[in-house]
C-alpha cells in the first residue's frame, strides 16, 4: 500500500490507519492533492530524462513533515546517464 515504508512485515490495521491518517494531514497542511503530487511527479520525470534513463516503475515520490515543515522526498532509480552533447562550436 505504501511502497516507500520497507518494513519487515505488513502493518496492523492500527498501523495502516495512522500512517493513512499522517498522510492525509501532511497532503493537507502543504495543500497538496493526490493529483498535484502525481503531476509533479511527470513534470519531474519529464525534466530529469533529458539527463538520464530512469526506472519509472521504481520512482517514488511522497511529501512528508519534519520539524514542522513539509518536506518533498523523491527516490528515483537511474539507469543510465546520458553523454552530454557538444555545444555549438566545440571540438571533440
Amino acid at each position: 500500500m505504501f511502497p516507500w515504508r520497507k518494513a519487515s512485515g505488513p502493518l496492523s490495521s492500527k498501523e495502516t490507519a495512522k500512517e493513512r491518517l499522517r498522510l492525509i494531514l501532511v497532503h493537507d497542511r502543504a495543500g497538496c492533492t493526490p493529483q498535484l503530487l502525481e503531476n509533479l511527479k511527470e513534470d519531474m520525470l519529464t525534466v530529469i530524462s533529458k539527463y538520464m534513463e530512469v526506472d519509472e516503475g521504481g520512482m517514488e515520490i511522497r511529501l512528508s513533515t519534519a520539524e514542522r515543515q513539509a518536506v518533498l522526498e523523491a527516490n528515483i532509480p537511474v539507469r543510465t546517464l546520458h553523454r552530454p552533447r557538444c555545444a555549438v562550436g566545440c571540438k571533440e
